[in-house]
């Protein structure tokens, strides 16, 4: 195929004719499609309006043809749709010749108006939405292609479609899982069928959770919906997941979620704009659909992000601090999606190398690897730090789950525990995170399943502590409500009042800011390390040892038979375990809008002080897991002894096991995970 291009002046009507007077030239093509057009290693664009207009930013070896009369382009159709890159060859009347790549990208629809379909459907079982959203085995929505639709036309229902949606700006990211591009035209189209005007999409359909939360308020968005299913497996055979963030960048209230489960059990009907074309998620740009009626951008899903970290932390501090000869870091990925985004922040703007970015690569299956930053699956990354395993290991070691909202913290022969993390970063936050500095800490909150260190931390610093239910949604509240600036949950979440989600790079750029703080004296050869971090916080506040037992693929029916069992205790029905001095079943009332959380884990104490919590998580695509945290305080000492929870927890468990009755109900004697 022929394509005639004419010049045209830049802001000019007659024909600019001298390559030197500009180095952007407009050329008219009578062509009804657009596309992104790289012309020796320089990129144009195309836009339009009615005819096809392409801007081209001419690379400076062209100048020295002094006329362009006429040119035309040989292109070959072959891939057009399918994004894939193609050869093309461009002459002009001054015989030279440019060979190039077009890679090509819609930029605008011949339509004047949107096409809306409609579709009959019926009620799909299990489209159940959590706190975490909805959670499936992937093949589930591949043999069904109905089964994201009747979610996605739920969700919007349940925030008064199109009535709420017309005009509005919708974010739309993920993890980088499988089926998760697949989902992104669907959502596309639907978006646009229910008055969406402005669709904002992470490139390859990548957004960190994290980001998302943060560029919905600052694009002033409706909210986002994120393609996630956290730190569970991904691939054809693993778990896809879905969720969304309301307007303040806050996950889903229970409300919210109720409502989007009801419409699930009633629908009837969805809706797709029949845009003609699939988006190029490969390419940043705008794609433009009846005449700007309905727009898709594909953005950087990085930059946004990263301003927001450097308007928080001080980079000159952590970059001096990874230029120690003593220091060296590793993060690992896993494969997932914060991949990306730690190139760029910890090796192109800190300097770390990058071979000290682990599985920094995004994969749809993440490896064949599980996701969740952990003593058990980051075991990689745990060796390279342990320096019996490795003498010249690392000083530092951090790992993000797969959307990025999760985060492990180690040392050089040293774990962090998530209640101590969140402790450590509140007490040092005001002196060495400058986004704190000079303010005082409104109030710190934590799960109830978290250790108390923070509680400690807290009454030091004069502020309220708040104990709430496993789940994110729960500190949002707080946070608006002015009463909360940090918070963490001991699931590997920790964040603060920047965004309203966990953040996994924001607390490792809060444990380099404490690490940089206290090496701002230290010479080369006197590293502060994380292990003295540690053991003066425990000299001073004194050390919540715990540790956690994740029973995974549980039947859901054991799971509920454990539960009910330790209930009949709480409520006397059966007689108290002689070990136990306490228990009962945690409630939680939302001290903002009053609401009630019910059920939300059995805590129990037992008679030599220990505390056992019991939840019953139902994260997974299937079946249940049971959760048991082990807690024990020691009192502060100069002269303090650090010794390993498995150690101080020997007994603990054996009384725990024996009087919930786990190996008797669920058959197992050892957790799946132990952190």
């Amino acid at each position: 195929m022929t394509i005639d291009l004419f010049p045209r002046a830049v802001g000019l009507s007659r024909v600019c004719s001298n390559l030197h007077c500009t180095s952007r030239i407009f050329f008219w093509a009578r062509l009804s499609f657009g596309s992104v057009w790289h012309l020796d290693g320089e990129r144009f664009r195309s836009m339009a309006r009615g005819r096809l207009l392409f801007v081209a930013s001419v690379h400076p070896t062209l100048k020295r043809h002094n006329k362009i009369q006429r040119c035309s382009a040989q292109l070959s159709c072959r891939g057009f749709f399918s994004g894939q890159p193609v050869r093309s060859t461009v002459k002009t009347a001054k015989k030279w010749e440019i060979s190039a790549m077009c890679s090509m990208q819609p930029a605008m629809a011949s339509e004047s108006s949107l096409k809306i379909l409609k579709y009959g459907t019926n009620p799909i079982d299990g489209q159940t939405t959590g706190t975490s959203g909805m959670r499936k085995r992937a093949k589930v929505l591949v043999s069904n292609p109905k089964f994201l639709p009747n979610w996605i036309q739920s969700l919007f229902n349940a925030l008064g479609g199109r009535d709420v949606l017309e005009g509005t700006t919708l974010i739309v990211g993920g993890d980088g899982r499988f089926y998760n591009t697949v989902a992104a035209q669907t959502i596309i189209r639907m978006a646009a069928a229910h008055g969406v005007k402005h669709l904002v999409i992470g490139r390859n359909a990548i957004l960190t959770t994290p980001a998302v939360s943060a560029m919905i308020p600052a694009r002033k968005a409706v909210g986002g919906i994120i393609l996630t299913a956290s730190h569970n497996p991904a691939g054809p055979d693993g778990d896809w997941g879905i969720k969304y963030n309301t307007g303040a960048g806050a996950p889903a209230s229970e409300g919210l979620t109720d409502k989007i489960y009801q419409e699930t059990v009633g629908i009837n009907e969805y809706f797709l704009a029949d845009l003609g074309i699939d988006i190029n998620l490969s390419i940043e740009g705008t794609t433009s659909f009846a005449d700007g009626a309905f727009t898709v951008e594909v953005v950087d899903p990085v930059a946004e992000y990263c301003d927001l970290l450097e308007s928080i932390f001080d980079f000159n501090d952590i970059k001096k601090l990874l230029a120690r000869s003593d220091f060296s870091l590793v993060f690992d990925a896993m494969h997932a999606s914060t991949g990306e985004y730690a190139r760029v922040i910890l090796h192109e703007k800190l300097g770390a190398p990058l071979s000290n970015l682990l599985n920094e690569i995004p994969l749809q299956d993440f490896g064949g690897g599980h996701p969740d930053p952990n003593l058990t699956y980051a075991a990689e990354l745990v060796r390279m730090l342990d320096p019996r395993q490795t003498p010249d290991a690392p000083q530092f070691g951090a790992a993000s789950d797969g959307d990025g909202d999760r985060n492990m913290i180690l040392g050089r022969g040293v774990f962090v525990s998530p209640g101590d993390s969140v402790a450590i970063i509140a007490d040092y936050a005001a002196r060495a995170i400058p986004y704190f500095r000079g303010k005082q800490l409104k109030g710190l909150a934590r799960s109830m399943p978290t250790s108390s260190a923070l509680d400690r931390v807290a009454e030091a610093l004069g502020i309220p502590v708040y104990e709430t239910p496993t789940g994110w949604k729960y500190f949002t509240n707080l946070m608006d409500a002015d009463r909360v600036s940090i918070c963490g949950e001991e699931s590997f979440g920790t964040s603060s009042e920047h965004i309203r989600e966990k953040d996994g790079l924001w607390a490792v750029l809060s444990w380099l800011s404490i690490l940089a703080y206290e090496n701002r004296d230290s010479p080369i050869g006197s590293l502060v390390t994380v292990e003295d971090i540690l053991v003066g916080h425990w000299r001073r506040y004194g050390r919540t040892y715990n540790m956690r037992y994740d029973f995974e693929g549980v039947s859901k029916e054991a799971g509920d038979h454990m539960m009910n069992w330790l209930r009949e205790m709480v409520d006397g029905v059966a007689p108290k375990h002689p070990e136990i001095a306490e228990i009962d079943e945690f409630q939680y009332k939302d001290p903002i809008d009053g609401t009630v959380a019910s059920q939300q884990g059995i805590r129990v104490t037992t008679k030599d002080g220990g505390r056992v919590v019991f939840r019953l998580s139902g994260t997974g695509s299937a079946g249940a897991t049971i959760r048991v945290y082990f807690e024990q305080y020691q009192k502060p000492s100069s002269s303090f002894t650090v010794k390993d929870p498995k150690d101080v927890f020997r007994n603990l468990v054996k009384k725990a096991m024996g009087f919930a009755k786990i190996p008797e109900i669920t058959g197992r004697t050892e957790p799946t995970v132990l952190t």
